[in-house]
């Protein structure tokens, strides 16, 4: 059963296509046109109530810590952030296949449900089990849902132009991180919490009405059969090296997102006004990241933006234990948005470009996501343990520079099974 205006006839005669000998050839992608671009827009707009909302926890740890949750720990408190974007990654278990089996329209529907519901339950939630369910819960699967087809729905509308298109809908992600804390520090103190996080769950309603509007599964990529398991394309080592990277590269990027309000308000003496514009500047200046890591992806391939970026954030956290001032954290935000932003932007053009299959890269997605969600699900809270602990904020710091060193050590290696040790290779 294949859902209405999603997949025409053309695509169910390919979907009897004996799945003994798969596609490992594209279909003729338009790469550019109206249609393709308005996929673009949709997945932009996934993206800006996606990772725009995950991007911004930093400013819900910051008030629940100081307002609401003040007898909670911090690591308790990052939990609710974790299981968000763990289950974010988990979700592409199912809606990978979902996807290659042709139910987009069936996905674009729940995960809007899922996401406005719970954050509309945020606002009205008073104690913590009842936060980690709404925003942790409830929202992280309704996230589940709606990323994963922004990553396939390009990859079937764009081949030279695929990294750019990736990096444009990505900026909405950039976006969100920047309007949505601001706007809520706002709102909370001019409507209260409640108010400003019902606000926060109307915008997400209307933007995410565009996707359903504008994205269509192309009838040219053949329609298989819902399955939720494809290990024979870990097979490849250097999508297998790859992914594990991923397991702590996103096990790290989160934590200095998280912590970096809270640290500068007890180590730099920023005022609480400039403090909450931390985040902001963060994931304003990822969009630089974003746009100039895939504009030169099209030409020398993912993985080689990825693996200076990755040591580049690095060393940044490792710099980050010894500011003080108010300057040098503003500088630090600053430069770790730029370097870490391809981290939302590249990791999905790169598990397709290291798919051997496209014909069943919504699965391949879907099973390398769970990894990286996994990495997101402890990185937080062991960070949050460290800090609490003999480590203090110099293990934490230390800790967030090891996972992203990790990760660009192990695409390295990625890079080098995939196109050998030619520095001008494209991969």
């Amino acid at each position: 059963m294949t859902e209405p205006n999603d997949v025409t006839a053309a695509g169910e005669a390919e979907s009897l296509v004996d799945e003994s000998h798969p596609v490992t050839s594209s279909p003729e992608i338009p790469d550019g046109g109206l249609l393709a671009w308005l996929q673009v827009l949709g997945a932009f707009c996934l993206y800006l109530n996606t990772w725009g909302i995950v991007s911004m926890f930093g400013a819900f740890q910051s008030y629940y810590q100081t307002t609401l949750l003040v007898h909670e720990k911090p690591d308790n408190i990052s939990w609710i952030g974790s299981v968000q974007v763990f289950l974010l990654f988990l979700g592409g278990t199912l809606s990978g296949p979902a996807f290659d089996a042709g139910y987009l329209r069936t996905l674009l529907i729940l995960g809007t449900f899922l996401s406005c519901f719970g954050m509309f339950m945020t606002s009205i939630c008073q104690q913590y089990w009842q936060f980690l369910l709404a925003q942790g819960l409830v929202v992280g699967l309704g996230f589940g849902c709606l990323f994963l087809p922004t990553i396939a729905i390009i990859s079937q509308y764009f081949t030279t132009k695929k990294a750019i298109a990736f990096g444009i809908a990505s900026v909405g992600g950039s976006l969100g991180g920047v309007v949505f804390p601001i706007m809520f520090r706002r709102l909370e103190l001019e409507i209260g919490f409640p108010w400003a996080t019902r606000a926060i769950a109307f915008i997400m309603l209307g933007t995410l009405a565009i996707p359903l509007l504008t994205m269509r599964h192309r009838a040219a990529f053949p329609i298989t059969k819902l399955r939720f398991v494809d290990l024979a394309a870990y097979r490849k080592p250097s999508l297998t090296t790859y992914v594990a990277g991923l397991f702590f590269g996103f096990m790290g990027v989160y934590v200095a997102m998280y912590y970096i309000q809270l640290y500068a308000i007890a180590k730099t003496g920023i005022s609480d006004s400039l403090s909450s514009y931390l985040l902001p500047i963060l994931n304003g200046t990822s969009i630089i990241g974003r746009l100039v890591s895939n504009y030169f992806a099209d030409k020398a391939g993912p993985l080689n933006m990825q693996i200076p970026n990755a040591f580049a954030a690095a060393i940044l956290c490792f710099c980050w234990i010894r500011i003080d001032n108010v300057p040098g954290i503003v500088v630090f935000a600053a430069l770790y948005g730029i370097f870490i932003g391809s981290f939302n932007s590249l990791p999905g053009i790169s598990v397709v470009s290291l798919s051997p299959n496209l014909s069943k890269v919504g699965l391949q997605l879907g099973v390398s996501f769970v990894v990286a969600g996994l990495g997101c699900l402890i990185g937080e809270p062991i960070a949050g343990a460290i800090l609490r602990s003999n480590g203090g904020w110099a293990g934490l710091q230390a800790w967030c520079g090891v996972l992203l060193a990790l990760f660009g050590a192990l695409t390295l290696l990625a890079r080098v099974s995939e196109a050998g040790l030619r520095l001008k290779a494209k991969a």
